[in-house]
């Protein structure tokens, strides 16, 4: 199912699967707004994809909302958003440092919403029109919103969260032919670890895996393979893991 015709918005684009995503749908035809804090970096993705780049932090309901609009008002319709901004800050709870939960929740979850609440208007406008009378909200979780473990607990609440809300709204949404599709990567070369203290990243790379990890361009691969299925198919959770991934 081709994307010419269509416009999408990319969050946390700036970077690994989000940057991936934003090339993978402009290859398919879409004209792609991405969205991000890291400025420099958009306006170099947006000049190789002939996109839009929007400086945005999603954290703050103002700046996601505008980031829809600008969107919608710029690029003229809005058909299909990739809620993929978010943060992974490991750690164990006890004697944790509260201010990176609220970092996670404000960004993994809070964002997210923000984003999907702004858009949805849009996106269920695109879903009775042409060119695909179909919309598409990809929410970005993770493998960590299916399990529970040590050492993860805040950023694993943080994708189950996702998961649920994902559910509850596809209920909502899916019989007027706006598709909300639940991604959840497992391992993936990104920059997501580089936000973890020192110490957690060194016993993160100390417990490293020794079998090959995706790259962000697998997982761009699959988004785009989700908003491309025919009007009448949904996928709605899509769990994509290394091979050699056990949990």
């Amino acid at each position: 199912m081709t994307l010419e015709g269509t416009v999408a918005l990319v969050t946390g684009a700036s970077s690994g699967i989000g940057e991936a995503t934003a090339r993978a749908l402009a290859e398919r035809g879409a004209r792609v707004a991405v969205a991000a804090r890291r400025k420099d970096r958009l306006d170099a993705l947006a000049g190789d994809i002939g996109g839009l780049a929007i400086e945005a932090d999603v954290t703050q309901r103002d700046q996601a909302t505008a980031a829809v609009e600008t969107t919608a008002a710029e690029l003229g319709r809005l058909d299909i958003v990739i809620n993929n901004a978010g943060v992974m800050l490991l750690g164990p709870i006890v004697d944790a440092p509260v201010e990176e939960w609220d970092r996670m929740i404000d960004l993994n979850v809070k964002g997210l919403m923000y984003v999907a609440h702004a858009a949805l208007p849009h996106l269920i406008r695109a879903a009775e029109q042409e060119p695909r009378r179909v919309a598409d909200l990809i929410n970005v979780s993770s493998v960590a919103g299916r399990r529970v473990g040590v050492g993860g607990g805040i950023y694993q609440s943080t994708k189950h969260a996702v998961g649920v809300f994902s559910e509850a709204l596809r209920q909502e949404v899916t019989e007027r032919h706006v598709r909300v599709g639940l991604m959840e990567p497992g391992a993936v070369a990104t920059e997501l670890t580089h936000h973890l203290r020192p110490e957690v990243r060194d016993a993160l790379s100390t417990a490293g895996s020794d079998y090959p990890i995706l790259q962000s361009e697998d997982i761009a691969d699959a988004i785009a393979y989700m908003v491309t299925r025919p009007r009448h198919m949904g996928i709605n959770e899509l769990l994509v893991r290394p091979t050699e991934q056990v949990r």
